[in-house]
């Protein structure tokens, strides 16, 4: 099954959810801003983007510049935060099996599904 962790409030999530919609498929939208990903859920995420923790961290949002920007922080460290602070993941993310994509631009979902 197809996920999108979505935020509404983000126009590239929002425009993904139309690329999924529009594709026909079922998907499942994982809100998660309202139920906090887990320390193992999003290990599990950055592992099918093959990615480092900081390359899903949204380096612009308050947050970050506040409070983590001029740290030097362990993977761990950067996972615990994007936990603790969800606004700080970057969205849309979309998995399919085990394939994975940060939708940005949003078309990047289309090599997925």
């Amino acid at each position: 099954m197809i996920k999108i962790y979505h935020n509404n409030r983000c126009s590239k999530s929002r425009c993904g959810l139309e690329i999924l919609e529009n594709s026909g498929k079922e998907f499942e939208i994982v809100k998660y801003l309202d139920d906090n990903l887990s320390e193992k859920a999003l290990k599990e995420i950055i592992a099918l983007l093959k990615i480092n923790p900081i390359d899903l961290v949204r380096k612009n949002e308050t947050i970050w510049k506040e409070n983590f920007k001029k740290k030097t922080l362990t993977d761990a460290e950067i996972i615990q935060a994007m936990v603790e602070n969800p606004k700080l993941i970057e969205r849309p993310i979309v998995i399919n099996g085990n394939k994975a994509v940060i939708g940005r631009p949003p078309e990047l979902i289309l090599d997925i599904i």
